[in-house]
């Protein structure tokens, strides 16, 4: 399993660095009002995403019936009627959105973003269900390879274009080449079909999840914008940039657990599953300690040297954003463990306090207050909803929290302090919150380094689920 976390791990990275080299370049190309508008894309491609989204990818791998051909046809023809009315609604919204964010002279490039679901609707399904014997590489190459060459794109196309065109056709040239990279790697045809029992079967399965997207929509992309409504294109694009430093990596984080636990925890019972369920939470705690004491220790430093004097205001505000990913964290974990045993509802209660935060930040943008504000209702939404995550996640599988657990818990409590000093504390206590930073950072990664280890020893998931089979059999 360590080599399968390093390729996961490994894979996601690198598509998620080469994606945020590619903002960083584009962020020091053109004007900063510009890229304000660049990040309104994220937003319109969410909002159609948050509308559609189902689980279609997930259920292919944590299903029994993953593996039927005539299954995987189905959710893939689901997924494609998903894809065009995603496009339709985007066209629709091309011209309230504008409206809304003020960024007139970008209708058309809304308009074009239609294009988006539907190309990722064409997506093979078989890069996903190969995923079932750990076989990674397809779907971690469908990801990388394209980012890469939008990466090498972006500069000619800032260069030409001078503003945030040249992000529209990155993205648009990146999703074609993923396409074409996931047909090209498949083994089975790509014959989508829609069936009716499957599309209500997903549908059961996927309206948490499409419930969650709406609140994830609300939870990403709410506070941009606000804050894009209320202050404007320059403030939007400091912010926007601050949210992609920070998110990046929790979304590495959480996209690489869920490909590698998912398929482990949905085959394994009695203290197997405990185990996996310990490991998942421990790991996505402990990175979470990692991001918010690596950026108060670095991240005031990292936002000069990449981004320059036009960034400066976000320097300040770089740990506290960070600090509200690592507490999403623990969030993170309980929502795979619940996916694994098909219980989708959980992330979607877990992320309710954090969507409720965004209408706190709409009232207190509406009084006056900045930016910091935002941060503190985010932060104060996602402690909110990590202890009902816990609970529903415990009412599901009855487990009890381990002497690891709460270790780690309160290793991420001492990490938050120094990510949060910035909203408060005054230059005098900057060195006792650097040195706490650093011991909280040291303890981290001494902790992740023993888990690593642990890796190597579990199952493949193909293994756990034959024998889950063969137990189920016996027993009747």
């Amino acid at each position: 399993m360590f080599h399968a976390s390093a390729v996961i791990l490994s894979g996601n990275a690198a598509s998620a660095i080469l994606l945020l080299a590619r903002n960083l370049i584009l962020a020091r190309l053109i004007p900063v009002e510009s890229y304000g508008v660049a990040a309104t894309f994220v937003l319109a491609l969410a909002a159609v995403e948050m509308v559609t989204a189902l689980g279609l990818q997930q259920q292919i791998v944590q299903s029994r019936q993953g593996d039927d051909p005539r299954y995987q046809n189905a959710l893939q023809g689901f997924q494609l009627l998903r894809g065009v009315v995603a496009g339709l609604v985007l066209f629709v919204l091309a011209h309230p959105l504008a409206r809304f964010l003020g960024t007139a002279e970008a209708v058309y490039a809304y308009q074009m973003l239609a294009l988006v679901p539907v190309l990722n609707a064409l997506v093979h399904f078989d890069i996903h269900r190969m995923n079932r014997q750990d076989r990674f590489g397809p779907l971690i190459l469908t990801t990388t390879l394209p980012s890469a060459l939008s990466l090498v794109a972006i500069v000619p196309l800032a260069l030409w274009l001078g503003d945030w065109r040249a992000m529209l056709w990155a993205t648009i040239g990146q999703l074609v080449l993923s396409v074409v990279l996931s047909h090209l790697l498949a083994e089975r045809s790509f014959r989508p079909r829609l069936d009716r029992d499957v599309m209500a079967a997903s549908l059961r399965f996927g309206w948490p999840l499409l419930a969650n997207a709406v609140l994830m929509f609300i939870v990403f992309q709410g506070d941009r914008l606000t804050v894009g409504h209320h202050l404007g294109m320059a403030e939007l694009a400091v912010f926007a940039m601050g949210v992609t430093l920070t998110l990046t990596p929790g979304l590495v984080i959480t996209k690489s657990g869920q490909t590698l636990m998912l398929p482990r925890l949905s085959a394994a019972e009695g203290p197997a599953f405990d185990r996996l369920v310990s490991l998942c939470m421990n790991l996505h705690l402990l990175f979470g300690v990692v991001l918010a004491a690596g950026a108060a220790l670095f991240g005031p430093l990292a936002v000069h040297l990449l981004l320059g004097p036009n960034y400066a205001p976000l320097a300040a505000l770089i740990a506290p954003l960070a600090a509200i990913q690592a507490v999403r964290m623990v969030k993170v974990a309980p929502a795979i463990v619940a996916l694994s045993r098909a219980r989708s509802h959980v992330s979607l209660w877990g992320n309710v306090p954090r969507a409720l935060s965004f209408l706190v930040a709409w009232g207190v943008l509406e009084q006056g207050y900045g930016l910091p504000s935002v941060i503190l209702c985010a932060l104060i939404g996602e402690a909110l909803g990590a202890p009902l995550s816990l609970w529903m996640m415990r009412q599901s599988t009855q487990r009890g929290m381990g002497r690891d657990e709460a270790a780690a818990y309160a290793l991420l409590a001492l990490a938050l302090l120094p990510a949060l000093a910035p909203l408060w504390a005054a230059d005098t206590t900057g060195w006792v919150m650097g040195g706490i930073a650093a011991v909280s950072l040291g303890l981290g990664l001494w902790r992740l380094a023993i888990l690593m280890r642990r890796l190597n020893a579990l199952p493949k998931p193909k293994a756990a689920a034959q024998a889950l089979d063969g137990d189920a059999g016996l027993g009747g």
